[in-house]
């Protein structure tokens, strides 16, 4: 294996000390260093180079981050496909705008608190063990909420995104090949990013749900590419038009709803308020006719009174009486008509049963 050290650096970088000029002073003119996939497993003091802005060390082993402290001036850092499996040692790079990390074995997003001025992070393809997912430290997110433009999470058994959306700056979010299931969160994820112009989310189950690509349209005004498909305005447009005309009649069906929900509610509070109880009205030589009187019972707490409850069914009381009344009317003299329910006296029950019988 080989260590990134600045004799390595000097030597491979084809430096030409002008006359009096010493290797340091030469390596402090740095400004890239390209050594990706020269089997580096680890980082030196690289102290000197404080013009270094651009490092390549992709494609190499290289299992932690360290000795980056000194190179202040570092914009873009390209560490994917190593054996890195901690975000660590960058909160001293304040320049930092580029990170690519994809292809290694991180399992959080972290350590990146106070770079303010990072624009992209490329974490995409981490060699996780088996059910694990990519998780987000909040902190993290919290740090980057404002300059985070470009986001790549792809390929890492991602299901759930909705704490994406404390990063209101971000225009680009490329997820694909994740275990995202539910349109309802990546609307909500939507609503929130109101600079987001492009998303990508194929190879996603959620991709497969109705309708998925026409809900993301309608939620985001300002989305223009979904699945590195561009949005044209007069798709936006028509799915607009078809929203606008399928409304009125979403409302019209819940008010309806609503309607009937409250009829429902009456007649069951009427049947909870009211007993029921069967009147025989018995005639000789005639099969008996059945018709029921309604008799008031209220509630035990006693919080409604004899007369709200009336006034609030006497309406319903009074059509159900004169339903029965104007049937039997025809039929039955004020002889013939008994209540048992009506006797005090239980021995008149007796007799008038008898009496039929």
């Amino acid at each position: 294996m080989v260590r990134l050290t600045l004799d390595l650096i000097a030597r491979n970088s084809n430096l030409k000390p002008r006359k009096e000029e010493t290797i340091s002073q030469c390596l402090k003119k740095i400004t890239h260093i390209n050594f990706s996939d020269k089997n580096i497993d680890a980082i030196e003091d690289l102290s000197l180079c404080k013009n270094l802005s651009v490092l390549y060390l992709y494609d190499n082993c290289i299992s932690q981050i360290t000795n980056l402290n000194y190179a202040t001036n570092l914009t873009h850092l390209y560490l994917q496909n190593n054996c890195i499996s901690c975000i660590e040692n960058l909160r001293s790079l304040k320049k930092l705008e580029k990170v690519y990390l994809g292809g290694n074995y991180i399992a959080v997003i972290e350590g990146l608190e106070g770079l303010g001025e990072l624009r992209e992070l490329h974490v995409e393809n981490q060699r996780l063990p088996l059910g694990e997912k990519l998780l987000f430290d909040p902190r993290t997110l919290h740090s980057l909420a404002k300059s985070l433009s470009i986001l790549n999470i792809s390929n890492n058994n991602i299901d759930d995104i909705r704490d994406l959306e404390i990063l209101e700056n971000l225009n680009q979010l490329i997820a694909v090949d994740n275990q995202l299931l539910h349109v309802k969160d990546l609307e909500f994820l939507l609503n929130k990013l109101m600079k987001l112009w492009k998303i990508d989310l194929n190879g996603n189950p959620v991709c497969l749900k109705p309708k998925y690509r026409d809900r993301l349209i309608l939620v985001s005004k300002s989305l223009e590419y979904l699945d590195g498909k561009e949005i044209k305005n007069i798709e936006r447009q028509f799915l607009m038009n078809w929203k606008a005309s399928k409304d009125p009649k979403k409302i019209s069906k819940k008010r309806s709803s609503k309607s009937e929900d409250a009829s429902n509610s009456l007649i069951s509070n009427f049947e909870t308020m009211h007993h029921l109880v069967p009147v025989y009205y018995p005639q000789v030589g005639k099969p008996k006719l059945v018709f029921f009187s309604e008799i008031q019972r209220y509630p035990v707490n006693g919080n409604a009174s004899p007369e709200s409850s009336r006034e609030d069914y006497t309406k319903i009381i009074e059509e159900m009486g004169n339903l029965s009344l104007k049937q039997s009317e025809s039929l039955l003299t004020k002889n013939d008509v008994h209540e048992p329910h009506l006797f005090h006296n239980p021995k008149e029950k007796e007799n008038l049963f008898a009496e039929n019988e």
